[in-house]
């Protein structure tokens, strides 16, 4: 019996976001008479951080502490239209949505606290603390709160904004047809090594090295817990996941997680992580998002390493040990790349 060790690589150029009716997203912004805001989405959070980043975005965009700001991602009945939280679209489309939204907002509310304190808006900036002050002196201020106050009970406005953002149609070659589907891309590179037992034909992944270009990290926190975990499913599906061979019958089948096959946190690889920011011009604070982009190089990383170990080629996932035995068997026995 022997380990034998492989390195596999892939690499990966990946669109953000689908062109279907322009993809469009919509968001609501409305402050409430404490001077925070509400923010309407209907696009769901899946665990990827999607209420985080909007709140984040809209905070800053207001001007007010993130604190102030409420993320209600309600349904599609009573929300603002979204296509849904799927193509890694979330942060670039309603990203826009929710600055757009958050915009109008913030002009209302600069123009109520400008009528308070009896000076044009456009002399007025925030602090990101909940203060509104005129420019070079900041003795003159008003709180959010106040203006708020004010503009709902005194002035009779309402502070709240629209957004929505659609992907604008692109130019059409008329020879050849030639478009450009999507307006961003992410990209990533991924090596992993891999041990194959050529007695048993398991497969264990032991360390991923891997860079990500995401636009820009909005929450360098989130990102990194969203590209180890997307690590984690791209190995499920490479090395465990499945529902062979009795699928669509569930006779033999696993029927809940318990007995669904998938790696554990023993399994984990050691993950290397690298996070480039390449600004998207059309992106909200020039953000993308990693979204898909996160399992989807693992897979053909992982193939790749184990005919790199064993020169066996697997064209149908999982890797499984049967797989493996199968192909050493055609094969004569080990064959590794590295000693030919």
């Amino acid at each position: 019996m022997t380990r034998h060790t492989g390195r596999g690589f892939a690499a990966i150029n990946y669109p953000i976001g689908m062109n279907l009716g322009g993809d469009p997203s919509q968001a609501l912004v409305h402050s409430n008479p404490d001077g925070k805001f509400t923010v309407a989405l209907s696009a769901i959070d899946l665990g990827q951080g999607m209420k985080s980043v909007t709140r984040q975005i809209a905070a800053e965009t207001l001007g007010v502490p993130i604190a102030d700001v409420y993320v209600d991602t309600a349904d599609s009945d009573t929300g603002p239209h979204d296509m849904g939280s799927f193509a890694s679209r979330g942060t670039h489309r309603m990203g826009n949505a929710v600055i757009e939204a958050s915009l109008e907002a913030r002009s209302v509310m600069l123009e109520a606290a400008a009528e308070e304190l009896e000076v044009d808006a456009g002399d007025l900036v925030t602090d990101g603390q909940g203060n509104i002050h005129v420019r070079g002196a900041p003795s003159r201020s008003i709180t959010t709160m106040a203006a708020a106050q004010a503009a709902q009970f005194k002035q009779g406005r309402t502070i709240a904004g629209r957004g929505i953002f659609l992907v604008p149609l692109s130019d059409v070659d008329p020879e050849t047809g030639e478009m450009s589907p999507v307006t961003t891309f992410a990209h990533a590179a991924l090596v992993v090594e891999v041990t194959v037992d050529d007695e048993t034909g398991e497969v264990e992944v032991v360390d991923i090295q891997s860079a990500y270009e995401v636009g820009r990290a909005l929450n360098p926190g989130l990102v990194e817990q969203q590209l180890r975990g997307g690590a984690w499913m791209g190995m499920s599906h490479a090395a465990w996941e499945t529902t062979e061979p009795y699928y669509p019958a569930r006779d033999h089948g696993p029927v809940d997680f318990n007995h669904y096959v998938m790696p554990g946190p023993g399994d984990l690889a050691t993950h290397h992580i690298s996070v480039l920011e390449r600004p998207a011009e059309d992106g909200p604070y020039g953000g993308k998002g990693p979204g898909e982009m996160c399992a989807n190089p693992v897979l053909p990383a992982v193939v790749n390493a184990v005919y790199d170990a064993v020169g066996v080629r697997i064209d149908a996932l999982p890797v499984t040990p049967e797989k493996v035995l199968r192909g050493l068997q055609a094969n004569g026995g080990a064959r590794p790349r590295q000693a030919l």
